[in-house]
Order: structure tokens, then C-alpha cells, then sequence
């Protein structure tokens, strides 16, 4: 140090001063402002692009609930569709038990008074049969002596057993 404080030269001191101060001016006219201009636009270009990130987050904040509205709403339109099906689903169940409740009745209705029907055509047929067996009997009864009460009696049973009703 000592050393340093010895060998000190004024003359030295300006030239050294000079060509700093010059060297400073130069940088400063020549390379400061092209490196501060690229850092200023880098940093421009960063904020550029937080704010391109934070538009494009909103952006994505505002699809996602665009998306949960029209998913909710599609939601709500699929239950009403389902509940109108159940409705529509129940009506038509209802309106079949309905339907076959009512051919169900006529059918019964219908196949009583067609019994009914048969059972008088028969009950007709049936005394037609008896009323022709007992006019048979009849005659061949007048035919007949009637004289002898036990030949009646026999004649009777025995056309009474050859008589079938069917």
C-alpha cells in the first residue's frame, strides 16, 4: 500500500480519470441504451404476457362456469325430459289397464249372455224333447186299453226307460 502511495502520478490520475469518464460517455451513448432498451422490452414483454396469462385465466374461469351453466342446464332439461317419460309412461300404463279392464268386462258380459243364451236354447230344447216324449206316451197310452191300471203303470215305466234325455 505503501508502495501505491509512492508511485502515485497526478498525470496518470487524469489520463485514468479521461479515458473512464470517456469510456463511461461511450457505453453510456452506445451500449447502455441498446441493453437498457432490450431490458425494458423484456420487461414489457413479461407484463405483456402475465397479463395474456391472467386474461387467459379469466377467460378459462369464464368457460369453466359457462360450462357448469350449460351442464346444470342440460341437467335440468334431461330430469324434465325423464319426468315428462315417467308421466307419459305412467298415463299410457294406466290408460292400457283401463282399456283391457273395459274388453275384460265386455268379454265377461259377452260370454254370460252367451251361457245365458245357450242355457235357455237347451231349457227350450229340453222341454220340447219332454213335452214330445209325453205326447208320445200319450198317444200310445190312448192306444192302449185302458182298461188295466197295471198295464198303464208298466207301459209308463217302460217307455219311461227307453226315453233318454240327453
Amino acid at each position: 500500500m505503501e508502495k501505491l502511495v509512492n508511485d502515485f502520478s497526478f498525470g496518470l490520475f487524469i489520463w485514468q480519470t479521461i479515458i473512464f469518464v470517456g469510456l463511461v460517455l461511450l457505453l453510456k451513448k452506445f451500449a447502455w441504451k441498446p441493453i437498457l432498451d432490450a431490458v425494458n422490452e423484456r420487461e414489457a414483454g413479461i407484463k405483456n404476457a402475465l397479463l395474456s396469462a391472467d386474461n387467459a385465466r379469466k377467460e378459462m374461469q369464464n368457460l369453466q362456469a359457462d360450462n357448469q351453466r350449460i351442464l346444470q342446464e342440460a341437467r335440468l332439461e334431461r330430469d324434465a325430459m325423464l319426468k315428462d317419460a315417467r308421466e307419459i309412461k305412467e298415463k299410457m300404463v294406466a290408460d292400457a289397464k283401463n282399456e283391457a279392464q273395459v274388453q275384460g268386462q265386455k268379454m265377461i258380459e259377452q260370454a254370460k249372455a252367451a251361457i245365458e243364451s245357450e242355457k235357455n236354447t237347451a231349457m227350450a230344447e229340453l222341454k220340447l224333447q219332454v213335452s214330445t216324449l209325453s205326447i208320445e206316451i200319450a198317444e200310445k197310452l190312448l192306444q192302449e186299453e185302458l182298461s188295466n191300471k197295471a198295464t198303464q203303470v208298466k207301459l209308463v215305466e217302460k217307455m219311461l226307460g227307453d226315453s233318454k234325455l240327453s
